[in-house]
């Protein structure tokens, strides 16, 4: 048989794409605040030689930030509160880290940002174990079924018992754990952990306090030299715990972990680097490569020959001296080159990726290709929405939209000078077309004053603090008393005239769809049992790139 020049060619473009694919881990690490995030990803960077000196989150007034938190709030604050995609090799891997809001009041966009992973990473405070926000953002994985990985962090300090920490997982998240190793020492006298796939010990020392990458002892636990490093009351602890585990503890099923009904399990500290380097290393073996995604027009094989993707962050002024927007997509299927042309399905016309970015954090590299699981940044001259999908060649669908999650703070805000109104607009729009916030307005009321809703209080503030640095506008906040937001699913012809109580506002969002604002769960039932038929929702259908 003889193959023609145009065929080999597509079939070598194929190949390329399939081994590229295969090598790329994609994935978002979630956790309640405070929990580590923010160092675990920096220590993830020092083993992948991203960075060489981990920026210890702690150090905030040597002013030695963490390479992750880039914008002034985050700085001053030593919290991260946008999204920071940071991409890096490591051992023949092609990685890119969600460095999602660890902040309480930033979940919203974790939760969009979850939407481009194809794993992630459930980071718990060994002393905490699973909290508030970690189990929101486990339930969108869960929704997903995107397989989770779980870090148990902060082991150098004194943590709960590992396998009261099993069982919290098991009743709390409803997930099944597999421990992948052990730890020795919870109270505070942490010596390393026990691999129990390679059944040895592996003991940590060194590491200049986490900047630097740390050494460790490996050998089996039978091994008397190890008998004698921990101690008989260690040595004898761990045997009768790994006995337990063996005997009672569920068999390891990579099915089941791929479908998100067992999670692997590990136990380290990022802050000390105990326990980093091995998670790395397992979790690339078995995180799944980017997957087919579900589109209007059926399933999108990553490895088709045509480039396709969606965008779900837009970020304004991430360098105020450019004053720049940029989309990150989130590369689905085919391969991406620089300055290509693909359809813009929403906006339905060709466009070109003008600027094409790779990031860490702030730090960016223009990209002459990319290909699944990968992100990149392009330049947005305010054609792109959350939720838009790009395709080459003739190919016309979408990919599933990105739900819009229920606000739980409300403001309605206007500028302190009438002469600014033509800025706060801009401003107003922008961000919400970032989706750091949400608008709503009273039916028939213009621009001068809006409400504004976020998932937390904080975010308010940084609407203020952006409105303020990036538009030159002062805000005139005044809060409201509302904590739910329900859309109105069925049929209502004048949404004024439902019998609701004297406290609950009708609004309409962005795209005109009416919106009901309640102060507490009781004003909801008195609106769902007085009008008969009414239907109510807190995650309003997905943002498929509807125009405002």
């Amino acid at each position: 048989m003889i193959v023609q020049m145009g065929e080999k060619t597509e079939m070598d473009k194929i190949s390329n794409i399939k081994a590229e694919t295969e090598r790329r881990r994609t994935f978002a690490i979630i956790s309640h605040p405070d929990a580590g995030k923010t160092t675990i990803t920096e220590k993830l960077l020092l083993y992948g030689g991203a960075i060489r000196l981990a920026g210890a989150v702690k150090a905030r007034k040597a002013g030695n930030y963490a390479v992750s938190d880039w914008m002034d709030i985050e700085k001053q604050r030593g919290i991260s509160v946008t999204t920071s995609v940071m991409q890096f090799e490591y051992g023949g891997y092609f990685i890119n880290i969600l460095d999602t809001p660890g902040h309480q009041d930033f979940s919203e966009d974790t939760y969009r940002t979850l939407m481009a992973a194809d794993s992630a990473v459930m980071l718990i405070d060994g002393a905490k174990g699973v909290e508030a926000q970690t189990i929101k953002l486990f339930h969108v994985c869960r929704m997903r079924g995107i397989p989770i990985f779980t870090f148990v962090n902060k082991m150098d300090r004194a943590s709960k018992d590992p396998f009261l920490l099993m069982e919290e997982i098991e009743n709390v998240l409803g997930i099944r754990s597999y421990p992948m190793n052990w730890p020795i020492g919870t109270d505070g006298d942490f010596k390393g952990v026990y691999n129990r796939k390679l059944k040895q010990v592996e003991l940590f020392e060194g590491g200049r306090h986490g900047s630097t990458i740390v050494n460790s002892i490996r050998g089996s636990v039978d091994d008397p030299v190890f008998a004698d490093l921990l101690g008989s009351h260690y040595h004898n602890r761990l045997r009768e715990e790994i006995e337990l585990l063996d005997i009672a503890g569920d068999e390891f099923s990579m099915k089941k972990v791929l479908t998100g009904e067992l999670t692997p399990m590990f136990f380290g500290s990022a802050m000390t680097n105990f326990g980093v380097q091995p998670f790395l290393e397992e979790f690339l073996k078995m995180a799944p490569c980017p997957g087919a995604r579900m589109s209007d027009a059926g399933e999108v094989d990553p490895v088709s020959g045509n480039f396709s993707g969606f965008v779900f962050k837009i970020q304004a002024n991430m360098n105020p001296t450019h004053r720049d927007r940029l989309a990150f997509i989130r590369i689905c299927s085919g391969k991406f080159t620089k300055g290509m042309s693909v359809y813009h399905v929403q906006a339905g016309k060709e466009v070109r990726l003008s600027q094409p970015q790779q990031f860490m954090a702030q730090e960016r590299a223009i990209v002459e290709e990319a290909y699944p699981g990968d992100i990149i940044g392009v330049f947005d001259p305010g054609i792109f929405r959350i939720g838009d999908t790009l395709c080459e060649g003739t190919s016309r669908f979408r990919f599933e939209g990105i739900p819009v999650f229920p606000a739980e703070h409300f403001a309605r805000v206007s500028p302190a000078d009438s002469m600014k109104r033509k800025q706060f607009v801009k401003g107003i729009s922008e961000l919400s077309e970032e989706g750091a916030i949400q608008v709503f307005r009273q039916p028939d009321s213009g621009m001068e004053s809006v409400i504004v809703g976020a998932v937390g209080v904080l975010q308010i503030e940084v609407l203020e603090h952006r409105l303020r640095h990036e538009y030159g506008v002062e805000l005139r906040v005044n809060h409201l008393p509302y904590r739910h937001a329900r859309w109105i699913v069925s049929e209502v012809d004048d949404p004024g005239r439902l019998n609701l109580t004297s406290s609950t506002m009708v609004v309409e969002d962005n795209w005109g769809r009416p919106v009901l604002l309640f102060e507490n769960e009781w004003n909801i039932r008195w609106a769902e049992e007085k009008n008969n038929g009414l239907v109510l929702t807190d995650i309003q259908g997905a943002m498929s790139g509807q125009r405002a």
